[in-house]
């Protein structure tokens, strides 16, 4: 086991990455999920920590006792991790693995233009922004 706090890696200029870190903070009641930026040192060193390029943001990542989650899987797992309403995530496991994997790859690379830019750095709740790892 690791004592770290569990990590969610993902773009902060994404809408819907923006959007995602909002529902974490408002579904984890613990407040132990962290949230790192792509864009900040901390989100760019783990990227590249598991083989992941951060100037090309395509991946969700979330880190949880030295276990790593990726992309969709990565989602199931915060959902879960967050318990309530969150839960509603593990209905993506009955989405066969392929297909799931289909889905999260063309939604990244199309995410700027189905859902817009946004910039979660820039929220002003502090209790938001004390989740973000720079």
């Amino acid at each position: 086991m690791n004592d770290d706090p569990p990590i969610a890696v993902m773009d902060a200029t994404c809408a819907l990455c923006s959007w995602g870190a909002r529902m974490i903070h408002r579904l984890d009641r613990s407040g132990e999920i962290r949230i790192a930026p792509i864009q900040g040192d901390v989100g760019g060193a783990l990227m590249r920590k598991n083989g992941l390029d951060a100037l090309d943001p395509d991946s969700w990542l979330f880190i949880e006792d030295g276990q790593v989650w990726r992309d969709f899987d990565a989602v199931i797992r915060v959902g879960e991790r967050s318990g309530g309403w969150g839960r509603l995530c593990s209905a993506l496991r009955a989405v066969p693995r392929p297909l799931r994997d289909w889905l999260y790859a063309r939604m990244a690379r199309n995410r700027y233009a189905m859902f817009g830019r946004g910039d979660m750095c820039a929220l002003p709740d502090p209790a938001f922004r004390a989740r973000l790892l720079q």
